[in-house]
């Protein structure tokens, strides 16, 4: 009687995850089914809808813009948030609570009204809506997150080693590359994959920037609005795998600490 508890516990995390990947796993069947239509059963597979879509010129703009982003992003997200992180690392403990709160506000903001705000900002300034507007817009909303990152990873960092290694004649510059970078290199990688992996499948605030473009997630819901097929179950996975490699590198990179 006294596994039943263990037993019970078991079986519902069971339920739970096949309750989460269920959708998924439905998601990749359908990108094989030869049937136009998403429903049961399923009379066979092909690859034809793979074809279809890769003969899309569309798509290929829209699989080159989501990488041209998430590059981007992902770099200059991670220059900016590690600066800024390193100086916070220094500001008295008093003052960080309230320059966190202003730095995390934007992702308190629910991602339409944050992306309405971009927008009117963008047309009061008079900037065209493009690629340029979203890589600004996803900086926005990926660089809190690189910032507490790196700012939690130097909150335990051993400045003594610094302290030694200027002591020793070497400049602030050398210091830093050879000293602390490489101890914290595993968290800024890590970083840079979070703020990938938000950017690529963002659709709310990139819908609202982008203007006559498209990204993968904005392409995916204009063939939406024409209907159902496994073309639309492709490219949601396409958008899957991209968000899960990258999140799956993140993780992993974290966990590595030389």
């Amino acid at each position: 009687m006294s596994d039943l508890p263990t037993i019970l516990l078991r079986l519902f995390a069971v339920a739970v995850v096949l309750f989460m990947l269920t959708p998924l796993l439905v998601l990749v069947l359908f990108c094989f089914s030869e049937r136009s239509l998403v429903t049961f059963p399923i009379t066979g597979f092909t690859l034809d809808w793979f074809a279809k879509l890769f003969e899309r010129p569309a798509f290929w703009d829209a699989l080159r813009n989501s990488l041209i982003v998430t590059g981007t992003v992902g770099v200059v997200s991670t220059l900016l948030g590690t600066s800024a992180a390193m100086v916070l690392a220094r500001v008295r403990a008093r003052y960080v609570g309230p320059i966190m709160l202003l730095i995390m506000f934007p992702i308190m903001l629910p991602p339409l009204v944050l992306g309405v705000a971009l927008l009117t900002y963008f047309s009061t300034v008079e900037v065209r809506l493009g690629l340029f507007t979203v890589i600004l817009a996803h900086l926005v909303f990926t660089q809190p997150f690189v910032i507490l990152i790196v700012q939690a990873r130097m909150m335990g960092f051993d400045y003594r080693i610094v302290h030694s290694a200027r002591d020793l004649g070497a400049s602030h510059f050398r210091a830093f590359v050879t000293v602390t970078l490489p101890i914290i290199r595993p968290t800024i990688i890590g970083a840079a994959m979070v703020a990938m992996a938000l950017s690529v499948d963002d659709f709310i605030v990139t819908f609202f920037t982008i203007g006559g473009g498209n990204t993968l997630p904005t392409f995916l819901w204009g063939m939406l609005r024409m209907g159902v097929n496994p073309t639309i179950n492709i490219v949601a996975m396409l958008i899957m795998l991209l968000t899960v490699v990258v999140s799956l590198v993140a993780l992993r990179v974290t966990r590595w600490r030389g």
